[in-house]
């Protein structure tokens, strides 16, 4: 029979060598009477921070005990951790087609928190300035001088992304994200500049969903999607538009959700065009002007994208560059 010095429990188990209580060192136990001993006190621990005190030291293995939120009597896990780089890969790994930019969602809380879910590139060149004769606002984009650039929409298309699905249909690429309240987004190469152009593409809601976040047109964008940038929405079913834009993977918006008699309601299409007239940005639909704001970012570098919400498939065509 052993016996731990300090707390005076005794085991049968001449195997056993240290305390299952207090963890001290068992000793062979005598005959003699047990001596008069104090009982340590148990130590102060911090104030409850959401994650737990620290555990009471004991011989245990260490095998399933990651800690979870729902225990807060176990120290807080770096699982997160390795759930982010598991997802940093899966994120390179599909980025390995023709659309250099990442795949990102946001929640719909996160945008009402705000207003309201990882690839390096090169510097690209900047674009040219806007011509200074400018057509009127209501001119049809055709009287734009210079040159237009058509972005095929096949480097969109990817085999498999765990955050939305895409695929082509005739000339028109469908597009979606997998879940309702969230919303993606995808980013041409930076060879594509929007900057001091008028960036244009066509859409359409064929099955007429809901969609609270829209969808439309991405524009003067990092090449890392939703970290800087600017978004055009629609929502036909509903005739009305939104501007927003993207700080650090948080959306806000620039211009809140408004009514239109511009739009085409319904699963008919949609023209959205922006242009950039330097330190302005005016908006038309259908080539009715809507809006126009003040540009939020110095330097920006000018990447076009797709932007499409809620888990509803939106079917895009012509994008376009003009410049």
């Amino acid at each position: 029979m052993k016996i731990c010095p300090t707390c005076r429990k005794t085991y049968q188990d001449d195997n056993l060598n240290f305390c299952l209580e207090d963890g001290s060192v068992l000793t062979v136990a005598s005959n003699e009477p047990a001596p008069t001993v104090m009982m340590s006190q148990p130590r102060p621990t911090e104030p409850n921070t959401g994650f737990g005190p620290p555990p009471t030291q004991q011989i245990q293995s260490s095998f399933g005990n990651e800690g979870h939120y729902s225990q807060p009597h176990k120290k807080s896990s770096k699982t997160w951790l390795w759930i982010v780089g598991i997802l940093g890969i899966l994120l390179l790994l599909c980025g390995g087609g023709g659309v250099v930019g990442l795949l990102l969602l946001a929640t719909q809380g996160d945008i009402a928190a705000n207003n309201s879910g990882p690839v390096a590139s090169p510097s690209p060149g900047r674009g040219s300035t806007f011509p200074g004769t400018s057509p009127s606002p209501d001119s049809s984009p055709s009287t734009l001088s210079g040159d237009v650039t058509s972005i095929d929409l096949n480097m969109f298309v990817k085999e498999f992304s765990v955050y939305g699905t895409t695929e082509m249909s005739g000339d028109e690429l469908m597009m979606a994200a997998k879940q309702r309240d969230y919303y993606y987004v995808l980013v041409a190469p930076d060879d594509y500049n929007t900057l001091g152009a008028a960036t244009r593409v066509t859409v359409r809601n064929p099955s007429n969903g809901d969609s609270r976040l829209g969808y439309g047109l991405i524009f003067h964008s990092e090449a890392q999607p939703l970290s800087k940038g600017y978004a055009f929405l629609i929502d036909a079913k509903k005739k009305r538009y939104r501007v927003v834009r993207h700080t650090a993977t948080n959306e806000s918006a620039l211009v809140p959700w408004k009514n239109s008699t511009a739009i085409n309601d319904g699963t008919s299409e949609n023209i959205l065009e922006v242009r950039d007239k330097g330190d302005a940005l005016e908006f038309y639909i259908n080539d009715q002007m809507v809006t126009t704001t003040k540009d939020q970012y110095d330097g920006a570098v000018g990447v076009p994208g797709l932007y499409s919400g809620d888990g509803v498939k939106i079917g895009f065509k012509r994008l376009e560059i003009r410049k």
